[in-house]
């Protein structure tokens, strides 16, 4: 049941018409893509396990592991995605109130402030390669080299850092 002021549909995407639309140099069907292809390979391992586990009683060992992965990457992926289309968390209170250049300022200070974080993730996180490379590590559940794991944390924290840059130039050249 729904009160008489509000709509008995909500679309499931809410976009605000006066924001315009994001077009970033650099196509959006690449995270789009990558969200896709890391949701199938999530679904496809999962569904081989329940099976295997239905008609065996047993589990592949290493579906876990992978699938805390493909996890991760999944959340790296769509936070550059949610960058990139001005999609990211706010209080929109303050975002979206008071005077035109007080939003755009504010915007522009988000996105650097994304771009400043993600940066120092990637760079602080390049160690963490260094040293999964340089000491052995493997990883626990099936061996593997730990920074096949570990090298795409600089590498998709370089890419929301990019798309957070992005945004900050974009929001100065909005008119």
């Amino acid at each position: 049941m729904h009160l008489p002021h509000e709509p008995a549909h909500l679309p499931l995407e809410v976009q605000d018409p006066t924001l315009p639309e994001e077009h970033p140099r650099v196509p959006l069907k690449i995270e789009d893509w990558l969200t896709v292809i890391v949701m199938a390979l999530l679904a496809l391992i999962t569904f081989a396990n329940v099976l295997v586990r239905y008609f065996t009683s047993q589990s592949f060992a290493w579906t876990e592991e992978f699938s805390v992965f493909l996890m991760i990457v999944l959340a790296l992926v769509a936070g550059s995605a949610s960058v990139a289309r001005n999609r990211q968390i706010r209080i929109e209170f303050f975002a979206d109130s008071g005077p035109l250049e007080r939003q755009r300022a504010l915007a522009r200070f988000g996105a650097l402030a994304v771009f400043v974080l993600f940066a120092l993730i990637a760079v602080l996180s390049v160690r963490t390669v260094w040293d999964d490379i340089q000491y052995g590590e493997t990883s626990p559940g099936i061996g593997v080299p730990q920074w096949w794991y570990t090298v795409w944390l600089p590498i998709l924290s370089t890419a929301i850092a990019l798309r957070a840059l992005g945004l900050f130039i974009r929001r100065g050249r909005a008119p």
